[in-house]
């Protein structure tokens, strides 16, 4: 592949963001459909979302009596799960530091304390060794997260999580599809994986997600708490041809059902995951054979045999960079081209630093990552020509 040429005027060219999603007529027309027949909260076209979900994982083959729960983000998801394994006060959950919050707040708001590791360096997973080492007397869950589209080292994750006898809720927010030694993530021995719509994640409902599990009484829980703790589906209540008005509030539950217009978006979205993740992986190719020669760290590839969702493409800057990561970054903005980090690490932040006290050193290869990464757009819609002229620009600041 021959070396692209950057522009000689960027600013003639249109913005090439970092993320977009790709939204076709069938999505439309399902939407319309919902606004039509009148039931645009969670109805119908909810359970057919989870009912396909769990069918694209695998269905019964794969996963026997997986069941989905739709609901308002990925956040609500990972809340739920915590809840329904018995995370409470007194408790200790650990995750990763180089993640976004929401993966470490859910336990905040069930008063249990989060302890946060490092990652593998090579990965940029959460390290299984310092899951181990960080286990005390009151751990209670693990929730690991699998960071760009690869997975995370499950088989000694789930390892330890039974040598222990911790429960195991997966943040796979960016894991659709993503396998893990021939399986789906979604469909390992975890006790709950939860999964992120939103608006720039591989499908997307606007907002949402989806919880996965094969225990039926977490299933229960968590179906009971997303509507306020009612012990009967509204939807049910409200479509019966019988008088059915009575319910019975059980516990202090939550808002978080997923609508059914959101949800009207989302089956088209997952008829058409596979075909999005090949675009991606075909730009994150490009991306790999024009940027090889240029002082960074590429993405790390999955494991042999398995799939990566590719829904972010993060690069490191070398040590012998000419310049910083923030001069990167800068120089794309300059060009029209969106950036971003992945991510500010939770021990960097305010409310996480003070709170446990956390200092950087405690995470070298977070910190490390953390100085040097930065991410490209990387999304369906994009062509070959987008990921060349975002290759020009790097090359044009790095190969110097």
């Amino acid at each position: 592949m021959s070396s692209p040429t950057a522009p000689s005027d960027p600013a003639a060219l249109p913005f090439l963001p970092f993320a977009l999603p790709e939204i076709g007529e069938d999505e439309i027309a399902e939407v319309v459909d919902t606004l039509r027949h009148g039931w645009v909260t969670t109805g119908p076209k909810a359970r057919r979302f989870e009912q396909d979900f769990a069918a694209f994982l695998g269905g019964a083959d794969a996963a026997p009596g997986l069941e989905a729960i739709a609901v308002n983000s990925a956040t609500a998801g990972l809340h739920l799960a915590l809840e329904a394994v018995g995370v409470g006060p007194g408790d200790e959950v650990i995750t990763t530091t180089h993640t976004f919050t929401a993966s470490a707040e859910v336990a905040r708001y069930l008063g249990a304390d989060v302890r946060l590791v490092d990652i593998d360096p090579a990965t940029l997973c959460i390290d299984p060794a310092a899951i181990e080492a960080a286990i005390t007397p009151r751990t209670k869950a693990i929730v690991p997260v699998h960071f760009a589209g690869r997975a995370a080292e499950m088989g000694e994750i789930l390892a330890l999580a039974r040598r222990h006898g911790l429960k195991v809720v997966e943040d796979a927010a960016h894991a659709l599809p993503t396998t893990h030694a021939g399986q789906m993530i979604g469909t390992l021995a975890s006790d709950v994986t939860v999964f992120s719509f939103y608006a720039n994640k591989t499908i997307t409902t606007g907002e949402g997600g989806m919880a996965v599990t094969r225990d039926p009484a977490l299933a229960a829980r968590m179906k009971v708490m997303r509507l306020h703790g009612i012990n009967r589906d509204a939807f049910d209540r409200f479509t019966a041809k019988v008088p059915s008005w009575y319910y019975e509030i059980v516990a202090p539950g939550f808002k978080y059902n997923l609508t059914d217009i959101a949800a009207a978006l989302g089956i088209h979205q997952l008829r058409r995951a596979r075909e999005f993740r090949d675009a991606r992986a075909r730009i994150a190719a490009q991306y790999d054979a024009l940027l090889a020669d240029l002082p960074l760290t590429l993405p790390p590839q999955p494991a042999a045999g398995d799939l990566h969702s590719w829904h972010i493409y993060v690069l490191r800057l070398a040590d012998n960079a000419p310049v910083g990561r923030d001069a990167v970054i800068e120089a794309l903005f300059a060009a029209g081209i969106g950036s971003s980090v992945h991510y500010i690490p939770l021990h960097q932040q305010p409310y996480w630093r003070e709170r446990y006290q956390l200092r950087a050193e405690d995470f070298p290869h977070s910190q490390k990552a953390y100085e040097a990464t930065f991410s490209l757009p990387l999304y369906s819609r994009m062509t070959p020509a987008d990921a060349e002229r975002v290759a020009a620009v790097l090359r044009g600041v790095l190969a110097r």
